[in-house]
């Protein structure tokens, strides 16, 4: 199959989903927040037996929380997001916790609260920015390990910034499916799903790094003169282990879905759209940069063809 003579319409069809993102993201709201980064509490509660998700968002509602994501963990153990829960204040009043805790019981009988968190609003923006820096540092190593790993490489620096561009394409594709899930089943952008995009920035370069070595070692047997035919059978060659470690990833990741997922739904659909885009990045996008690189007269191996000669 000829990889390379399709890399435009590869760059098409990743700029088409780019795109769908990129205007999803630009519609509000962006994306469904956890209380990680809008700020608010979250309960964790445990049922005698089952309940209808539906009958608990509508007793949460009559309680004044209309916007409470009900989220079933198990099968009988519920996570329940809402705004911050005020206290009992000065006049003795009931707490909003032990509202809810009371209406529920009449409701559905005995329940165990077992666990409250609150986040601040303050705390939530923290939040925002270190996730920003940490896939920003993570970036900028990664690339400086790729320039360093294949150093004998002319512009091994390009190399680095290819695999980079892929996982930047990965993380705004997952961004985008993101946004598209929270407006339609109400999917959560919390800290699960930055885990997940660290996790898919560095799934995705490993991928790309397999090929990129197998393109080394092809060169340095000169398979062929022509870089696109040394591309595209390293691409090739690598495909078949590609493929079957991404399958058994998702395997994983789909029966852990089916089990409920529960607090790390996020993370699972994270890694579940950037392993699907990941592996293909590392084909469709990081190789074929290379190509477009040394069809504008910047051959990355030049330097070991020099010091062969």
């Amino acid at each position: 199959m000829d990889f390379v003579g399709k890399r435009n319409c590869f760059f098409i069809f990743s700029a088409i989903l780019i795109l769908v993102g990129v205007v999803s993201m630009s519609i509000s709201p962006r994306f469904k927040v956890g209380i990680e980064f809008e700020g608010g509490s979250a309960l964790s509660l445990t049922f005698a037996q089952a309940v209808d998700e539906d009958r608990l968002r509508s007793a949460m509602s009559d309680l004044g929380h209309g916007q409470a994501v009900v989220q079933r963990v198990g099968d009988t153990g519920v996570l329940i997001r809402t705004t911050t829960l005020e206290g009992p204040g000065n006049d003795g009043g009931v707490s909003e916790r032990d509202a809810i805790e009371e209406r529920l019981t009449e409701e559905f009988g005995t329940i165990e609260i077992s666990e409250l968190s609150a986040v601040s609003e303050a705390v939530a923006k923290e939040t925002i920015r270190n996730a920003g820096i940490a896939v920003g540092v993570a970036a900028l190593f990664i690339m400086i390990y790729i320039s360093f790993a294949f150093r004998l490489m002319a512009n091994s620096m390009r190399l680095g910034v290819a695999a980079i561009v892929a996982a930047l394409h990965d993380v705004i594709i997952t961004l985008g499916a993101f946004s598209i899930l929270g407006k339609v089943v109400d999917l959560e952008v919390n800290a699960m799903f930055i885990t997940g995009i660290l996790t898919v920035v560095g799934y995705s370069v490993h991928d790309t790094i397999v090929v990129f070595d197998r393109i080394r070692e092809n060169t340095a047997r000169r398979v062929s003169r022509d870089m696109s035919t040394t591309i595209n059978i390293s691409i090739m060659e690598t495909i078949g282990r590609s493929l079957t470690t991404s399958l058994t990833t998702l395997t994983v990741i789909v029966a852990l879905l089916l089990m409920g997922g529960g607090t790390i739904e996020s993370l699972l659909y994270t890694l579940l759209i950037g392993v699907i885009v990941g592996t293909y990045s590392s084909i469709a996008i990081a190789s074929q940069l290379l190509l477009v690189w040394e069809e504008r007269g910047m051959n990355p191996f030049r330097r070991r063809e020099e010091a062969e000669a």
